[in-house]
């Protein structure tokens, strides 16, 4: 019975560590977003917003996909040290060459575009995050399911930094100072990272061997692609947005989404705490998989559509409370994306944890890069003229066709 059980120990030890790590990604930035909203003002708030989509572009270069295709490589292989080590050591190779070559080409664009050299020091700063993200693990720890160490690490760094934004934060003119906070924590979180990795699972870093370089990036090219594609209907949203109306419209949009995000974090904990899981399940008895998927569906739709129905009655309120009179739109966009997170619910089991899962990646590149595409072409039309709101309905209308493009391969191919 024990030795049943073990399995699902595992996944409940890693949902609950997942969990405490949300937590710390979601609930502490909503924690300092009532005061710094009010500090810095829309404008301010808009900029660094702005920045911080801006600067993702240059972390997907660096990430590679290796969040998902890293978590897999390494799930296969964590029963053998040396192999573990090897995997390891390829992947983080990878994301350091990826980040230098990142970080040049953010000079050129910083130096020689005046749109971007007005605020040029924001974005240097910025990218004092992607550093951080680059060295910080998660794909390792995901991949041995083993989330417990970072949670602590992360819980840690996160509690002082948001001590220290409410000491030093006083005025709207600490704008760069907050953007310094923010990359400071996340460098420490992927320091920290690494030295668990090395001293309590004893993985050596060593220089890679040019084929597996090569297989990593091969293995990875399809993720990569798809990352590309999700990004345009994620991150692109406040960049496109602010190309096209002024840093306080912005400011708005970030707010919102904001707090959307951090209310699908449950969602996010689930789908990230089950995918090495559900991998290892596929792997092993087809006929599990197909269960486990069918309750992950039930259970992931419930969450979704509570928390869409929350979102949708009291957004007003929520954006009141949290963001204050200043930002009363917010309310506005907030109604409108209330309803991605049930639609995302569905669409993350057919996509993510099937369709990725049975090993489709071709699949779900073919699916997110159409429809990123086709919010391309929804932003160009709705946000020249509707701005925030126009912005709001593309992202709906961009999920709600994956989540129908996701739907309809699963359920052709009777993968379920």
């Amino acid at each position: 019975l024990k030795e049943k059980l073990k399995p699902y120990r595992t996944l409940v030890s890693n949902f609950t560590s997942l969990s405490v790590l949300q937590a710390a990604n979601y609930l502490f930035p909503l924690i300092i977003l009532p005061y710094v909203v009010r500090v810095l003002g829309p404008g301010k708030y808009g900029l660094i917003n702005f920045a911080v989509a801006f600067i993702a572009y240059f972390n997907l270069i660096s990430e590679y996909g290796f969040n998902l295709s890293g978590t897999k490589a390494i799930s296969l292989v964590r029963d053998s040290k040396k192999e573990l080590s090897r995997t390891f050591s390829v992947i983080l190779f990878i994301k350091i060459v990826l980040s230098v070559f990142s970080f040049v080409i953010l000079l050129v664009i910083v130096y020689s575009i005046p749109f971007f050299n007005n605020n040029w020091e924001i974005y240097l700063l910025s990218f004092g995050m992607v550093i951080g993200w680059i060295l910080f693990p998660g794909w390792f720890y995901q991949g041995i399911e083993k989330m417990k160490y970072i949670t602590i690490i992360q819980v840690i760094v996160r509690s002082i930094i948001t001590v220290l934004i409410f000491i030093l934060i006083k005025q709207e003119s600490d704008y760069l100072l907050l953007v310094i906070l923010h990359s400071i924590a996340q460098i420490l979180i992927g320091i920290a990272g690494l030295i668990v990795v090395r001293v309590k699972f004893h993985v050596k870093f060593c220089i890679p061997a040019f084929i597996d370089v090569k297989n990593q990036f091969k293995s990875g090219w399809n993720i990569f692609q798809s990352m590309i594609a999700i990004n345009f209907y994620t991150t692109s949203n406040t960049f496109i947005l602010g190309l096209f109306a002024s840093e306080t419209v912005v400011g708005y949009y970030a707010a919102a989404d904001k707090i959307r995000i951090a209310f699908q974090g449950i969602l996010s904990v689930l789908s990230q705490s089950v995918f090495p899981y559900v991998n290892n399940l596929y792997q092993e008895s087809y006929q599990k998989f197909k269960s486990f998927i069918r309750l992950l569906l039930k259970i992931e739709t419930s969450i979704g559509f509570i928390l869409s129905l929350v979102m949708f009655i009291f957004s007003y309120q929520i954006a009141d409370f949290l963001l204050g009179e200043k930002f009363i739109v917010s309310g506005e966009i907030l109604r409108i994306i209330s309803v991605i997170p049930l639609i995302v619910s569905i669409s993350n089991v057919f996509g993510i944890q099937t369709i990725l899962s049975m090993g489709y990646d071709k699949v779900f590149n073919k699916i997110i890069s159409s429809a990123a595409i086709i919010h391309l072409i929804l932003l160009l039309v709705l946000v020249p003229k509707y701005f925030a709101v126009g912005t709001a309905y593309a992202v709906v209308l961009t999920e709600f066709i994956v989540l129908l493009f996701t739907f309809f391969f699963v359920y052709k191919r009777k993968l379920v």
